[in-house]
């Protein structure tokens, strides 16, 4: 049916044409290359198998063919041979059929057998295949990007699956846990008011890979750096995952609201020395990971297997690649990237001081619009919160975590840190000069507690993973306020309540750009899991049913969100203003219980903030109160000479924050603040 041309090395992948498809592969100690096409996912032998020619179909280190009347929908996948060089770490698998690395579709036929891919033996007929895709054929009609700031943006982190596969999201059953289901929900998140979503991995993974029997739920452990992962499309044709992924961005975009993907640039899904080989192990094992001196065992600096070799010429141009595909063809607006200090090792896994991949990122013109988001640790123990390599880069800002946690808790001595994440952590960014958006701050995120569950457990409760309670974060700062898990007794409902809006305040309120977790404006719960990466059932899903039971919360958390930048003046800034001018000229105030006498003793539970906006007479006043006892705050005088009443957590469901239509709530020399409180006034 096909013949074949020599093809050309300009271009990794397939690149298709209305004449037929040239594919290009990297692997430069390959001695023969097979590719496979076959007829259907489930087709268990290649239908038209085309060998390479060393001299007609290999250019330096590049493998290429084109086969005339290829059509979009063709599945694929290469056979490799190479030499056994242990010392250099090949892992060359010629019986095992591998994915395109520049694939942009993945098929997993319901013959699919991970097992099959590890170890030796063909796997020929049970593995998944790549397919051919004419990535043009889509109209974006009026797509544009929201384009929203950092200092305006309000990010919400969700999983796709997890947000409407629960049967009380009350959308058609085939659409939930998918793109289109999300499109659905887009009124939801309107309602709430956040201006982007920050997607958890939406690249191909294996959903059956698993441990103790479980799944791959949060999917942190990618097949392809190009495909959407097509268990996430209600549309199960073999081009519904880009075209579905690609109708849900657009209409988000027409709702004013971002996408934002979490993308692993540090590992795949081909795990250690024991793992299955699925794609790049069997291309070129030592170029694409981070290997042993002896070449015989993956570095493991990512927590799960492997690590890639992101510093190596080849990886590096794939992670480039991958992300202009996301923006270019895919309408992405910005990318969080996990275990963003991998990309700062060398080939050896040692810490570079000015890693090329993370400039490269930092200063490529296409990326220049989009957000960049790093989490500037790795599981190795590098840990770059304010130093991360490059300009751009914002950071998930795991002390503002940890210090709001300890502070709302608490603990002796935190005062002073608190006070420091308020104003966008001028100790750790200040000496940059950084702008004050540089500290993406966040209380909870997929990965720990939920906020309804910090405030109800002091221990995770992980047994259901099946590693005896051994994984997951053990250093979580919560409190359970009395009784550990759920309770039925009032007081400890109510405190731990409060206390959930204190830390709703505080994050929303603080300088810098805020991120929340899918589901805490209802109060989601994952039952003291904190560790959820397994667990795709109906516990951790979104549960719908709970916006109505816990409506007031919710209600609280939008209000916040409507007015976090006209009640706090310290928060009107913007990126042409260093971290520190905008302190300097917001002209903060500290203060106690006395006016201008802060106290910053290990001893202190509380402190005050004023700060005043540079082009505006708008004053805020704003009590953190984490003393388990009421405290009588002196205010100073404000050109009104008195101070309305903006919030006060303390204080009954639909009294705790002041909505315009209210009753006004003016005080004029002091203010009673609640143990265990936040209180935010206007002059």
């Amino acid at each position: 049916m096909f013949s074949k041309a020599n093809g050309k090395p300009d271009k990794l992948g397939v690149t298709y044409t209305d004449k037929g498809a040239n594919f290009c592969i990297y692997a430069r100690l390959a001695e023969s290359v097979e590719l496979l096409f076959f007829d259907h996912k489930d087709a268990t032998a290649p239908s038209d198998t085309f060998e390479f020619s060393v001299n007609d179909n290999r250019t330096a280190f590049y493998w290429h063919i084109f086969i005339e009347d290829v059509k979009p929908g063709q599945l694929y996948g290469f056979r490799v041979n190479g030499p056994y060089r242990p010392y250099e770490g090949t892992a060359f698998a010629p019986e095992k059929v591998l994915l395109d690395p520049y694939g942009l579709l993945v098929e997993r036929g319901d013959n699919f057998s991970r097992d099959a891919a590890i170890g030796c033996g063909s796997n020929v007929d049970k593995c998944l295949k790549s397919v051919v895709v004419d990535i043009d054929d889509y109209d974006w009609q009026e797509d544009s990007h929201p384009r929203h700031s950092f200092a305006k943006s309000v990010i919400y982190e969700m999983h796709i699956g997890g947000f409407t596969r629960h049967q009380s999201s009350n959308i058609a059953k085939n659409k939930r846990g998918t793109y289109a289901g999300i499109i659905e929900k887009i009124p939801y998140l309107k309602e709430l008011g956040i201006t982007a979503v920050e997607l958890m991995p939406v690249h191909q993974f294996d959903p059956s890979e698993h441990h103790a029997g479980l799944v791959n739920y949060w999917g942190y452990s990618p097949l392809s750096l190009f495909s959407p992962h097509r268990e996430y499309s209600s549309d199960k044709s073999k081009f519904g995952p880009i075209n579905e992924f690609r109708d849900m961005v657009k209409a988000l975009h027409a709702a004013d609201i971002e996408v934002i993907l979490d993308v692993v640039y540090n590992h795949t899904a081909e795990g250690g020395e024991n793992g299955p080989t699925y794609s790049f192990r069997g291309f070129d094992n030592g170029d694409y990971y981070i290997l042993s001196a002896d070449g015989q065992h993956y570095m493991n600096f990512s927590g799960c297997g492997n690590t890639l070799n992101a510093t190596h010429s080849v990886v590096r141009r794939m992670i480039l690649d991958s992300l202009h595909f996301w923006v270019e063809k895919m309408h992405v607006d910005g990318f969080r990237f996990d275990l963003a200090s991998i990309l700062s090792r060398d080939e050896s896994g040692h810490p570079m001081p000015s890693p090329p991949t993370l400039w490269s990122i930092d200063t490529d013109p296409i990326l220049s619009p989009v957000k960049l988001i790093a989490e500037a640790w790795d599981a190795g123990g590098l840990y770059q919160v304010g130093s991360l390599a490059g300009q751009r880069w914002r950071e998930w800002n795991g002390h503002f975590r940890d210090d709001v946690r300890r502070f709302v808790r608490g603990d002796k001595g935190m005062v002073s840190k608190f006070a420091s994440r308020l104003i966008g952590s001028p100790d750790i960014y200040g000496k940059h000069n950084f702008e004050p958006e540089k500290s993406v701050n966040f209380i909870t995120c997929h990965d720990g507690f939920t906020i309804n569950d910090l405030v109800s457990y002091n221990q995770k409760h992980n047994l259901a993973n099946g590693e005896n309670n051994q994984d997951g974060c053990d250093h979580n700062f919560s409190w359970n306020h009395g009784v550990e898990g759920e309770t039925d007794d009032p007081e400890i409902l109510l405190l731990r309540n409060q206390q959930i809006k204190n830390m709703m305040t505080i994050n929303l309120l603080s300088l810098g750009t805020p991120m929340i977790l899918m589901g805490d404006e209802i109060a989601r719960t994952q039952k003291g899991n904190n560790n959820g990466y397994c667990q795709d059932i109906p516990d951790f899903w979104f549960n719908w049913n709970k916006i109505e039971k816990n409506r007031e919360l919710f209600r609280f958390i939008k209000a916040l969100i409507e007015q976090r930048t006209f009640d706090a003046p310290h928060l009107k800034s913007t990126s042409r203003y260093s971290l520190h001018e905008i302190i300097q000229q917001s002209g903060i105030r500290w203060h106690g219980t006395k006016v201008n006498r802060p106290d910053w003793t290990d001893s202190s539970h509380s402190i005050a903030m004023e700060s005043k906006h540079p082009h505006s007479s708008v004053v805020s006043y704003v009590i953190f109160n984490a003393f388990w006892e009421a405290l009588n705050f002196e205010l100073p005088i404000s050109a009104s000479g008195k101070w309305l009443r903006i919030v006060d957590t303390s204080l009954a469901d639909g009294k705790d924050i002041y909505i315009e239509g209210d009753k006004k709530q003016w005080f004029n020399n002091e203010y009673l603040a609640a143990p265990r409180s936040v209180v935010i006034l206007i002059g």
